[in-house]
């Protein structure tokens, strides 16, 4: 159906074309005396003619650009694909306030070939704005949305002001990490849950990959999505949009969160002074992590199971629960054991806290 509409097109353009220019071609180059010859209608056909054996070699060549073209029209999000068409139909409508004094000049280029070339131009950039600043667009409309929101509620409840928390945009670590949901569970964090769709791009790629565990942190990560969606009480909402012209996928959340006004949760430590430099938010869960952990002190006591040896001679090894490591000194010949412990000193190292002890019954014993 498709080519025999290329077809027509192509008899229809060949015809205008010689209905209007063969003439005038034969009358230019005085090819003969017989009036007949230079006949508009003959125009017409020959140029239908031509244009239809023209079509036979590039229908194909057409019939898949506009296959080409309709997929990717139907790929498109929504969202984009109207902001696109509304620059588009802007951009036609200056052109043609643009083009109407030129109808009144009385040079063919001018008058024909200009204005055509005009309206292309004006309908690629207004489509190109349209499309390429969609993200933005969006952005001022949710906060007029907002701001009548905010209106319409000081107006029915007197309050003097009504902050909205921002949204939280988790990233593909936090996501595999797991810790996420339980902190979700715990209502730690306020407001609406974003999960992008070029994450879930990344993570379904990780799902799929041939490396086993790669595939295994990947599927964990999709079971913890599925958690936070239907088991938790949380708003979350899955963002539609990309950004084509960022390749990598921490830009891309970077760009999310400045666009949207959110804050990027990870705990992916270079992202997180990415998002620093750039002054974008970030809620760093290692950060939160280490900032719950129980605080010891030299000279308090703990009861801790010894498990393996340690580096040095005669050392043990234990951890608390939340798997900060306790060396403990002389405690080799308490392996597989449970003991109380002396703290002597804790060490704040870049891996982490490191927490050194003594058997208590040592202590004694001296």
């Amino acid at each position: 159906m498709l080519k025999n509409i290329v077809y027509l097109f192509f008899i229809v353009l060949g015809g205008t074309i010689g209905y209007l220019y063969i003439p005038y071609i034969i009358n230019l180059l005085d090819f003969t005396e017989a009036s007949w010859v230079a006949s508009p209608y003959l125009g017409m056909i020959i140029g239908a003619i031509i244009f239809f054996l023209i079509s036979y070699v590039l229908a194909d060549y057409v019939v898949k650009s506009l296959k080409w073209v309709e997929d990717a029209l139907i790929k498109l999000p929504a969202v984009d694909l109207f902001f696109g068409s509304l620059g588009l139909i802007l951009g036609l409508v200056i052109a043609y306030f643009i083009n109407m004094p030129l109808q009144d000049i009385n040079i063919d280029v001018v008058s024909q070939l200009l204005p055509l070339f005009i309206m292309i131009l004006l309908g690629y950039f207004g489509f190109q704005v349209g499309f390429r600043r969609r993200e933005e667009f969006v952005n001022l409309l949710n906060i007029n949305k907002k701001e009548r929101d905010k209106s319409d509620k000081r107006r029915a409840v007197d309050t003097s002001e009504i902050i909205q928390p921002k949204a939280k945009i988790l990233d593909t670590s936090v996501i595999i990490d797991g810790r996420i949901a339980d902190i979700c569970q715990t209502n730690f964090l306020e407001g609406t849950i974003v999960i992008p769709q070029f994450v879930l791009g990344e993570l379904q790629h990780i799902a799929d990959s041939s490396d086993a565990l790669k595939r295994n942190r990947g599927r964990r990560g999709l079971d913890v999505l599925n958690r936070i969606q239907k088991d938790l009480p949380v708003k979350v909402e899955i963002y539609e949009g990309d950004f084509e012209e960022i390749q990598e996928v921490d830009s891309k959340l970077i760009k999310l969160a400045k666009v949207i006004g959110g804050i990027v949760v990870t705990n992916d430590f270079n992202l997180n002074k990415v998002c620093d430099l750039q002054s974008v938010a970030v809620l760093n869960i290692n950060d939160l992590a280490n900032a719950v952990k129980p605080v010891v002190l030299p000279g308090e006591e703990l009861e801790v199971h010894v498990i393996k040896d340690g580096k040095e001679h005669n050392q043990g090894v234990a951890y608390l629960d939340d798997g900060t490591m306790i060396v403990v000194e002389e405690g080799r010949n308490y392996i597989g054991k449970k003991i109380e412990v002396l703290i002597t000193s804790v060490l704040q190292t870049s891996a982490g806290r490191m927490i050194f002890a003594k058997p208590k019954l040592l202590e004694k014993a001296q």
